[in-house]
């Protein structure tokens, strides 16, 4: 146990653990990813569901560490379809030769800190264990699929999916009924192509949704040119920007109650036919005051009640909470879906489900025969992969008891009591409030240096201080405090999982962050303990 076998363990292949691996050796560390999956990509390997694709333009979701790489893929969508982004993933490992350092189809199923040696010990369900000195989760935000536990599930006798466990040859609902649980971000892309398909589709609505208009469209190579011959300032524009994102529509630095109704409406318009996220960037204060967000919320509502023809309909698919304190959903004819004379939506609020049955659902209203159900029921996020791997830290002290009244980290990054022990985009962290991988690489960025200066020091572990965690623990939740994000039962605070603790996770304001991670190494590394 004098020398593990690589300086670093990764877990996973997604974005993160693919960049996390060209770091590695970028500052001369050994390292071996273990990844779940049969190849490359994380959640755009796993996510094949019928319409998948990014809600961040495919300009904006893309790595901007290597110019060469930036500059010579082309994409080909304003907003790239699934298929799309998993052939990028393939290219970037490729084109860095990643793959040979990849373990695929092998799950990790503990990691174990030694106190004596200073080393993790890596244990996986296939192969041999891994020794490692330092330990990567790059195991995503949205991975691990959240399936209601629903009475009578087993007994179906027709086929179930998930939207984030597609199959990969995909599947063909036509001339079938089928019906899908949920109305998250996944249920808004694929209901508009099951319905076309299917000789019948139900909705299953628990909670409604708000959606923004995607008006995808072919990228012009004309307009792709133009970004890449200052594709720096986009990048700089997005790192200034708190959610990451944005840059090609920058938010209006101005109060929604500072303007005429007139202006703002105006306003509102615009964003909504340019589409996607950046309509939450109409005003400075849409996510800040109730007053504010209820401007926006009573456009996006009038404009569903001009879509969907049906007034009772129309009122069923209408959200009572703010807008945005969910993440804020892209659609390409979602609420017209709805106007199909071959889809029925049950509101489940009025008529809940009972139970499963051998033939289909049956609610406490009906029992609604189905050929195939599909679960979109989203994922345990953010701390949900974390938690079906057993990790100890020193003394053998288990995560899932450092993390029972919740997670607590320190920048998102380190668990103290956990030495060496990094999680990318991990709870505490802007996250999935924001372009992940702009997040991504400012995380694997702030690791590789974190090492590096840790060598420099003559040091080989870094932890956080118990009250340096605290500190921050409090600090995310003030900051959360100070929005209307908490004010919903979103997966942000991890209330789509039963008996999962109610902590808002991750945390707002990217380029303050950034700030404070920078401030903090520039201190000696205030808050982590080296030796």
């Amino acid at each position: 146990m004098d020398r593990p076998q690589v300086d670093m363990a990764i877990v996973g292949a997604g974005f993160a653990g693919l960049y996390m691996l060209h770091m590695a050796r970028q500052r001369g560390l050994t390292a071996q990813v273990v990844e779940a999956g049969g190849d490359v990509g994380g959640t755009w390997y796993w996510n094949r569901y019928p319409g998948a694709r990014c809600d961040v333009e495919s300009m904006e979701y893309s790595f901007g560490f290597d110019d060469d790489l930036q500059q010579e893929w082309e994409w080909t969508e304003r907003y790239a379809p699934q298929p799309e982004i998993l052939r990028y993933a393939n290219h970037v490992a490729d084109r860095f030769d990643l793959r040979r350092d990849i373990r695929f189809d092998t799950r990790v199923t503990a990691a174990t800190y030694d106190d004596e040696s200073g080393h993790w010990t890596v244990t996986t369900d296939r192969g041999p264990v891994i020794t490692a000195r330092y330990v990567v989760m790059a195991t995503g935000c949205l991975s691990t699929a959240n399936i209601p536990d629903i009475p009578g599930a087993a007994t179906f006798t027709g086929p179930t999916y998930h939207t984030g466990r597609w199959p990969h040859e995909g599947v063909d609902f036509t001339g079938q009924r089928v019906g899908v649980i949920g109305t998250g971000s996944s249920a808004v892309q694929s209901i508009p192509l099951i319905a076309e398909q299917a000789d019948h589709l139900t909705v299953f609505q628990r909670t409604p949704t708000y959606a923004v208009p995607a008006w995808n469209r072919p990228l012009d190579p004309v307009e792709q040119k133009e970004i890449k011959a200052d594709y720096a300032a986009l990048r700089a524009a997005n790192r200034q920007s708190s959610s990451a994102f944005g840059g090609l529509q920058p938010r209006n630095d101005v109060s929604a109650l500072a303007v005429s109704d007139e202006e703002r409406h105006a306003e509102y318009e615009r964003r909504w036919a340019v589409g996607g996220l950046t309509f939450l960037g109409a005003y400075n204060d849409l996510l800040l005051v109730r007053a504010a967000n209820e401007t926006a919320r009573q456009f996006v509502i009038g404009k569903l009640h001009e879509i969907v023809e049906d007034p009772e309909v129309a009122a069923k698919l209408t959200p009572d909470q703010v807008v945005g304190c969910k993440r804020l959903c892209v659609d390409t004819g979602y609420w017209a879906t709805f106007n199909r004379p071959n889809v029925t939506l049950v509101d489940l609020r009025e008529t809940p489900i009972e139970a499963i049955t051998e033939r289909g659902i049956r609610t406490t209203g009906a029992e609604h025969e189905l050929d195939a159900i599909v679960y979109a029921t989203g994922f345990d996020a953010m701390t949900g992969a974390l938690a079906r791997i057993d990790i100890r830290g020193r003394g053998g002290r288990p995560l899932a008891d450092a993390w029972s009244a919740g997670p607590r980290t320190y920048l998102g990054l380190m668990v103290a009591g956990f030495p060496n022990l990094f999680t990318i985009t991990g709870p505490g962290s802007p996250s999935v409030l924001t372009n992940m991988i702009e997040s991504i690489q400012q995380h694997v960025e702030w690791i590789g240096r974190c090492l590096a200066d840790l060598g420099a020091a003559g040091a080989t572990t870094i932890e956080a201080t118990p009250e340096a965690q605290d500190a921050w623990v409090d600090y995310v939740n003030s900051v959360a405090g100070f929005t209307l994000f908490p004010t919903c039962n979103s997966w942000y605070l991890g209330a789509n999982v039963p008996g999962k603790t109610r902590v808002f996770m991750p945390l707002p304001g990217f380029p303050t962050y950034v700030q404070q991670c920078e401030d903090i190494v520039a201190d000696g590394y205030r808050g982590f303990t080296r030796a």
